[in-house]
Parts: C-alpha cells; structure tokens; sequence
C-alpha cells in the first residue's frame, strides 16, 4: 500500500476533522463564559435590586414615623384650639 493515498486521504479528511474539533472546544468555552458572565448579572442585578427594596422600605418607615409625629402634634394643637373655643363661649 502505497502511502501517498494515506496522506491525501488524512490531508482532505483529517484536517477538517480536527478544525471542527478544535472550533467545537473553542465555542464551548466561549459559551461557558458567556453563562458564567450572564449568572454574575443576574446576581448583582439581584444584589441592587435587594438594595433599593430595603432603602425604599427604610424612607417609609422614616415617612411613616415622620407623618405620626406630625399627626400627633397637630391633634394637640386642634385639641388645645378647642379647649380655648370653650372658654370663649
């Protein structure tokens, strides 16, 4: 057997063989870097989600106490306009 034939044949299958396992392997990692980025994403998308939830939760509470105060020193005014109404009548 001659080994021109042997070469032709793994020069014209082989190559192309071996590039598309090379190209394969290539994409592969290149994916696996792309899911690896996306799930960083995604968790600090989470993270600053997480963040704003709590200072927005934080500003109602601070709204909430502010509005009660507030609240409780005008029903003391009113109540105090009140008393003076009856002793002027």
């Amino acid at each position: 057997m001659e080994t021109k034939p042997l070469l032709d044949l793994f020069s014209n299958q082989g190559f192309p063989i071996a590039l598309s396992i090379l190209l394969i392997f290539r994409i592969d990692r290149f994916m696996q870097e792309i899911v690896l980025a996306r799930k960083e994403g995604y968790r600090q998308i989470l993270k600053n989600t997480k963040e704003i939830h709590n200072t927005i939760t934080s500003l109602n509470q601070q709204n909430r106490k502010y509005c009660s105060l507030h609240f409780s020193e005008v029903q003391k005014e009113l109540a105090g306009v009140k008393v003076e109404l009856r002793k002027i009548e």
